[in-house]
């Protein structure tokens, strides 16, 4: 473990035998006979969501073996041992609302009508990726916006509020925040929030610039759900001069700590790059995030865009290997019950295709345009545009070219 690791208050102490870990002062893994408990619950109320939505007992058969499916396909087989338990609610997912919430039964809701369409209301959006500003301190190596980094009038801060209410409209369940850096307005992040409509949870993906107490307060205060801190090397000098930055490393533990006695839920978000990727490097970030006592842990593939256009940086079938072997051995092992719970994207693309790309999600760069996701730039015109569901449409229809 690196020596230069901040010292953040945390146990990991069993306390009762395949019960619960506590790794953090408001995280808890809910494992064990407690966890079959909860999912026998969430099993009868996905049944009653069915049931009140079709009339069919024949549909609502094939209703729940489509959710389960969709299940097996998201989470992976066989089921991930353990449920995060933040702030007395209950979540399994990094973009997915508190389990047995309204919030939930919308995303829910989402999943029926593309089985057979509902009647009720449901989100047309699952998640969606705001970019606020294009302005940011540091001069990270993988920076997806670098071709726009630091422009003058790149910014939604002026319409963020239309933006998000443009959404909430046509139901979202998540909402990311990204930049640049977009704590450099987390004033207008938390105006937005407070101003907004139920039904939504709001995060922040930050490389930690800035976010000390009182900030993580305010975020707290404002709705904000939780913050994803972008950290991409364990070992303190690596990161910095991966972001470019000698500070980066320390605001990032410091933004964990922080984040978390604010109560807020807190992930860590990993570039995998060829360099990182070894068995021992993945372990002892593992290790980290385990000690400073995140709910979850974000792998991220590299891109050949932004900052890494042109390059070779995508990684080949041998170093895929490893990463999934890596992510189903960490979810899925009871040995590892009380380690953060790993979300890997392209482990679940690669199976089922991209769900973002219009269908279920969408990135708003900076300048405000519709794009696929933060990865695939493309635009298909302007949020603040009265051609904005025509342009979705078309985004959808093309889809996602990598998967």
């Amino acid at each position: 473990m690196n020596n230069t690791a901040l010292k953040i208050e945390n146990s990991t102490v069993e306390t009762t035998k395949d019960v619960l870990y506590t790794n953090s002062i408001n995280n808890t893994f809910i494992i064990g006979f407690q966890l079959w408990r909860f999912r026998v619950k969430m099993r009868l109320r996905l049944l009653k969501l069915i049931v009140i939505n079709y009339s069919s007992p024949i549909d609502w058969v094939k209703a729940y073996n489509y959710l389960k499916t969709m299940r097996k396909n998201i989470l992976g087989i066989p089921k991930i041992h353990k449920l995060v338990h933040v702030n007395g609610k209950y979540y399994m997912g990094l973009y997915t609302s508190a389990w047995f919430s309204k919030d939930f039964d919308q995303f829910i809701y989402s999943l029926l009508n593309d089985f057979k369409p509902i009647k009720r209301p449901f989100n047309r959006f699952n998640m969606v990726f705001i970019s606020v500003t294009s302005k940011c301190p540091l001069q990270c190596e993988h920076c997806y916006d670098y071709d726009q980094l630091n422009d003058k009038g790149t910014s939604n801060k002026a319409n963020l509020e239309e933006i998000v209410n443009k959404f909430q409209s046509l139901g979202v369940g998540h909402i990311q925040f990204l930049g640049g850096e977009p704590l450099l307005e987390s004033k207008a992040i938390c105006e937005t929030v407070k101003s907004s409509k139920t039904g939504t949870d709001f995060w922040i993906t930050t490389s930690g610039f800035s976010l000390n107490k009182v900030k993580a307060e305010e975020l707290k205060a404002s709705g904000i759900t939780g913050v994803i801190v972008s950290l991409d090397h364990y070992n303190a000098q690596k990161h910095n001069n991966f972001r470019n930055n000698k500070n980066a490393f320390n605001w990032a533990l410091s933004a964990v700590k922080n984040a978390i006695n604010a109560k807020l839920i807190v992930a860590l978000s990993l570039c995998v790059t060829k360099d990182f990727l070894t068995k021992e490097n993945l372990k002892n970030y593992m290790a980290l995030a385990k000690e400073i006592g995140v709910s979850y842990v974000q792998f991220l593939e590299p891109k050949p865009v932004g900052h890494f256009n042109k390059k070779d940086v995508l990684l080949n079938k041998a170093q895929i290997s490893i990463l999934e072997n890596f992510f189903i051995t960490y979810n899925f092992s009871s040995l590892y019950n009380d380690y953060p719970i790993i979300i890997y994207p392209g482990y679940h693309q690669r199976k089922i295709g991209c769900m973002l790309a219009g269908k279920k999600s969408v990135y708003i760069d900076a300048n405000g345009n519709i794009n696929a996701c933060p990865f695939c730039h493309k635009s298909y015109g302007k949020i603040i545009d009265d051609n904005f569901t025509r342009n979705l449409e078309k985004l959808a229809s093309e889809g996602c070219i990598e998967y």
